[in-house]
């Protein structure tokens, strides 16, 4: 089989300062991509084009190929990595928590300004297949107007949420691993101490990162880097400085930063910014 072309391997990513609530990548050949469990603040929707993976979300893994839809609900640990390193393409749409919710709300799904989460993790309903493949293509296009793709968001989104309906009410998290959560995202950006974030929750160490990981899958340092990268991304949005925002978020370096969000985002900072 012949090598994939270098641009058929680089993620390519979509936005637009007039529809700050949507983010678009897209892979065309992901088969070097390599994700670690990592999560996002926003709502996420994708579709594999070809290929296999292996779909990891909410601690359960699966086989999906060609034709799948996947969803990571708000802060969902999740994984997406090719079978045995073969041919796998896809496309993801990324949603502003806040926007999702007026939709929600318009609905009736949401009584205020909660999220709910989706029920389904994955599907293989053609529609919404197709209607996220016409999303994507309508985002991109240069020579469509801005109303148009607002339109079709709204109309996407909407389907998606009248045919994968929501999970059931999910339980909260004891308030003492919500404060140690909170604790975590509010500092994220400097050295945090095991014993700093324990004396503010009044749980031994062991007992903190065994219960910290069961609710939020991730241990307390993987959870601190989760919201570093997230601090990151929103700033290399704005098209800020690598080496700047590698140093506002409390990495040590440029390099320090490209492996982690590599790592987390299966992209270079550069590819993200550009």
């Amino acid at each position: 089989m012949a090598a994939p072309k270098t641009s058929e391997t680089e993620p390519k990513f979509w936005r637009d300062a007039a529809l700050p609530f949507i983010e678009a990548r897209s892979v065309q050949d992901g088969r070097k991509v390599c994700y670690g469990r990592h999560s996002h603040e926003t709502l996420s929707i994708g579709v594999v084009s070809k290929g296999r993976c292996h779909y990891l979300n909410s601690g359960r893994t699966e086989r999906i190929g060609a034709g799948t839809v996947v969803l990571m609900n708000p802060g969902d640990v999740h994984a997406c990595n090719p079978i045995d390193n073969g041919p796998w393409g896809y496309s993801m749409l990324y949603f502003d928590v806040s926007w999702a919710c007026e939709i929600q709300r318009d609905l009736g799904v949401s009584p205020g300004d909660r999220f709910v989460p989706f029920a389904a993790l994955a599907t293989h309903r053609p529609e919404l297949c197709h209607g996220l493949n016409h999303l994507f293509a309508t985002l991109i296009d240069p020579e469509v107007e801005h109303l148009r793709k607002h339109s079709a968001a709204i109309i996407f989104m909407t389907a998606a949420q009248q045919t994968l309906g929501a999970a059931p009410q999910r339980h909260a998290p004891p308030p003492n691993l919500a404060r140690a959560a909170q604790f975590i995202r509010q500092n994220c950006t400097r050295s945090l101490k095991l014993e700093e974030i324990c004396a503010q929750v009044n749980l031994s160490a062991s007992h903190l990162i065994r219960s910290f990981k069961g609710e939020y899958g991730l241990t307390p340092h993987s959870y601190q880097i989760n919201c570093r990268i997230e601090f990151c991304r929103a700033r290399l949005r704005q098209g800020r400085e690598i080496a700047e925002v590698a140093l506002e978020a409390g990495f040590s370096d440029q390099a320090h930063l490209q492996r982690l969000f590599k790592k987390f985002v299966a992209a270079t900072p550069g590819q993200y910014r550009a």
